[in-house]
């Protein structure tokens, strides 16, 4: 499956078709200095920078300044703006990007989704859903975009004022970079690629699901990581379970919830506890651990204190506040506005963004501190959201064109997310599976999985969020061999792995073996 390129393309591969075959895949560093002069004619394009990395490189420091020990292969870095220009707002905007185009190519593009609302260019590295190996470093050519708009940090939303700006963000900047980037990949190697993948979590999972559902045609696997869809309603359903919390907060003098501070760590501890003594038999081994998340069955009630309280047990009213809260919020009818939240091993984490337990904590603005909510007015609200219907990709769900074209989709979501519920995906993959043929013709060309204990895109206490879904989706696209899990590992749980199966299946001890080992371990409905 692949683009067909306009005329200015085709001529450019005309024009590189001279140099000889055996030299088409590999470039060096005068190459990469010739792109500063690249032009394509009708695209208003400006090339601001062409760097030449040898082998052995590193990226830029992490979080901290902790150097960055990976080692990257020679590569050219192709920085550029697409139509760069002032906006109604009298701001100066334009669709940066960058692509990494590696010495020794492999002949694969990959698109590396955003994340919040972008606003900077990202390393052009490929590793959401990698492993521990990202695509640049397979060999692949990998382009990252700001959608259209510089941010102060990556949750700046002033350039949503601007048409055009709110526009690029909500879904044609990835779709014109994606051909702007296989344009320059042809110029550089003299060929198009032969197949293009994409993936990303949240903003990068939410891209994802657009490029299946409004360019069809234009990649050949997708991976959607815990997709941010209906933010709207997402935004409801978090504050739901923080509201539910404040009501049993301490209180000031003046009646304002101290936000976050409803449950104690031992009692937070008493809730993972009793969510494991309920759930993490069900997969055939106690390991702390909730594979059979459907069979997970927790009443809070049963963590209410005796005639002595301890802090180590709930009040009958703590107890019913988290209940509450993770059902997810109705409206005056009765309908659920947002899919509650799975009890599992994360939602007490400190990690990244907090885990629910600790209520309060707002992932983009400043702490829930409310005790009630106006459930209909927030819900009319989220639904006369102009952004979330720019933007939607919860609705759509047919997408044949792709399927038939031979496209695979693969989603992933962490059980312990508390910002996007995986109910939430698990409902979108359900309404899609069943406007598709249902699931013997669904799962031919796309597959869920869960990953319990994870947060947001990655991390958790007791998760395994280390998983190559890359090598999955390629081997299915190229080679048709579908993947029924996916083997993952972390560095919270040194030594362990474990398969994550394909929705509905789970992941089920086979009653002997190393229990340490994902081989160990069946898929099961």
């Amino acid at each position: 499956m692949r683009i067909t390129l306009p005329p200015v393309a085709i001529a450019v591969l005309v024009v590189c078709s001279v140099q000889p075959a055996a030299a088409q895949t590999r470039r060096d560093a005068a190459a990469c200095a010739a792109l500063t002069k690249l032009q394509i004619p009708g695209i208003a394009l400006s090339i601001t920078k062409a760097e030449w990395f040898p082998e052995g490189s590193s990226p830029p420091a992490g979080r901290g300044g902790a150097p960055n020990p990976m080692k990257l292969p020679a590569y050219c870095r192709v920085d550029g703006v697409l139509d760069r220009r002032t906006g109604a707002d009298g701001k100066p905007y334009g669709i940066g990007f960058a692509l990494a185009l590696p010495g020794d190519w492999n002949g694969r593009f990959l698109f590396q989704g955003g994340g919040g609302l972008n606003g900077s260019v990202q390393l052009p590295l490929g590793a959401t859903a990698a492993g521990t190996t990202p695509a640049l470093l397979r060999g692949f050519a990998v382009v990252s975009t700001d959608t259209g708009h510089t941010g102060t940090n990556g949750f700046d939303a002033s350039f949503m004022q601007e048409q055009q700006a709110a526009l690029d963000f909500a879904y044609q900047a990835v779709g014109r970079i994606a051909t702007l980037a296989k344009q320059i990949i042809a110029q550089h190697y003299a060929k198009t690629p032969d197949r293009s993948y994409f993936t990303g979590c949240s903003t990068g999972g939410r891209e994802a699901m657009l490029m299946a559902q409004r360019h069809p045609t234009f990649f050949d696997g997708i991976i959607s990581g815990a997709p941010a869809m209906r933010t709207a309603y997402s935004g409801i359903g978090d504050e739901w379970v923080a509201t539910m919390l404040n009501t049993v907060a301490p209180k000031d003098p003046t009646g304002k919830a101290d936000p976050g501070a409803a449950l104690s760590d031992a009692q937070k501890k008493a809730v993972i506890d009793g969510v494991l003594n309920a759930c993490d038999a069900n997969d055939g081994l106690k390991d702390d651990m909730i594979f059979n998340t459907k069979a997970c069955r927790f009443d809070p009630k049963v963590l209410v204190c005796g005639t002595t309280k301890t802090d180590g047990c709930l009040t009958m009213e703590q107890a019913t506040a988290i209940e509450k809260g993770f059902a997810g919020p109705r409206d005056s009818r009765g309908r659920q506005v947002y899919p509650g939240f799975m009890f599992d091993t994360g939602i007490a984490s400190a990690q990244g963004i907090p885990g629910l337990l600790h209520g309060g904590r707002n992932p983009v603005g400043p702490p829930f501190s409310a005790t009630s909510m106006d459930v209909d007015a927030r819900a009319a609200a989220a639904a006369a959201s102009a952004t979330d219907a720019l933007s939607a990709t919860a609705s759509w769900t047919n997408l044949n064109t792709f399927s038939t074209h031979g496209g695979k989709l693969m989603f992933f979501h962490g059980v312990s997310d508390p910002w996007f519920s995986a109910l939430d995906t698990i409902d979108y993959y359900e309404r899609m599976t069943k406007a598709n043929g249902g699931p013997e013709q669904v799962m031919n060309w796309s597959r869920l999985y869960l990953a319990p204990g994870v947060g947001h895109c990655g991390g958790g206490p007791v998760a395994l969020d280390t998983f190559d879904m890359l090598t999955a989706l390629v081997d299915w696209v190229e080679k048709g061999t579908a993947p029924a899990s996916v083997t993952a590992t972390g560095r919270a749980l040194p030594g362990r792995s474990r398969p994550l199966c394909a929705y509905p299946q789970h992941a089920h001890y086979k009653g002997t073996g190393d229990t340490q080992d994902a081989k160990n371990f069946e898929c099961r409905n």
